[in-house]
């Protein structure tokens, strides 16, 4: 029996500086492999899980193209160009998000990225000339949907870009994706200071206008605006509004029900996500007139 091998002859598994040494100097060499070798490490703690999972996460997405992991243009929340800032701000401070695009007739017709950053400047100066939102977008980096992400990322830190949008071989507008999209698939998701503030169902916007998800609880809803939406039609209010509706509503549409103006901010072929509810402005909530909260 040959003694190349000193765990050969006892059946023993191989050990880690061996795989390794396999792994760079045998043949074949391939993703399976380092797998194994991740896994053996972790298993003699020579690892933390925490690492094992960021390394597997280099290694998935090196095999991945945009198309895999790109917010579906369903899911975009999106800006008219033709909007004032009136009917633009709302969906900026409920979304969440710090860029948008900026579309022109249809989603396909894309003019460029608006940072919410960028509107710093005009809502705090006191400027006297009209507010054109043409005047401040980025331009939009265009990807197509082949694209790998790996050299995606480097791009996209080089050339200090956090946002692309994805296109289909026709030219038609895929969806979107972003620098964090690609970093949570390595490190998991990350949070910031501001996630649990997007977790609320309910937000105050401004006086009288509020944001609210659409799967609020119903009751919490009724509770809340102190009102008393019927509890036997639906358990949540976006199903109270598809019953008023009579049919899946699309973003921008709008409906009053017992004084109260829905507004849908944001939802794709299956359900509603985001709404924006203007309170009727002699309504009490908790004892107070809406508008003075």
């Amino acid at each position: 029996m040959s003694d190349d091998n000193p765990h050969s002859g006892n059946g023993s598994p191989k050990t880690l500086m061996e795989k390794i040494v396999q792994l760079f100097t045998g043949e074949p060499q391939n993703k399976e492999q380092l797998v194994e070798v991740l896994n053996d490490a972790e298993d003699r703690e020579l690892i933390k899980a925490s690492t094992k999972q960021m390394l597997e996460g280099v290694l998935e997405v090196s095999n991945m193209r945009v198309r895999d992991i790109m917010i579906p243009r369903s899911h975009m929340v999106t800006i008219d160009i033709e909007q004032t800032v009136e009917e633009f701000l709302p969906i900026v401070l409920s979304s969440g998000h710090s860029r948008f695009p900026v579309v022109t007739d249809d989603i396909d017709h894309i003019e460029g990225i608006l940072l919410a950053k960028d509107l710093l400047a005009h809502g705090f100066t006191e400027r006297t000339e009209k507010f054109k939102l043409k005047d401040i977008i980025r331009t939009a980096t265009i990807v197509p949907e082949s694209k790998r992400v790996e050299p995606l990322l480097k791009e996209f830190r080089q050339e200090r870009y956090h946002m692309a949008v994805v296109v289909d071989e026709y030219g038609g507008v895929s969806g979107i994706v972003t620098i964090e999209d690609i970093i949570e698939l390595i490190v998991g998701e990350i949070e910031d200071e501001h996630d649990d503030l997007l977790e609320q169902e309910i937000r105050n916007l401004s006086g009288n206008v509020y944001q609210v998800k659409a799967l609020t609880e119903l009751d919490d809803f009724n509770e809340y605006f102190n009102c008393k939406f019927n509890e036997e039609e639906a358990d949540t209010i976006g199903g109270i509004l598809i019953h008023q509706f009579g049919h899946m509503p699309l973003r921008d549409e709008s409906t009053t029900l017992n004084g109260f103006v829905f507004k849908v901010v944001s939802a794709d072929k299956r359900r509603i996500e985001q709404l924006q509810v203007t309170v009727p402005k002699d309504h009490q909530i908790n004892g107070k007139l809406a508008d003075d909260r």
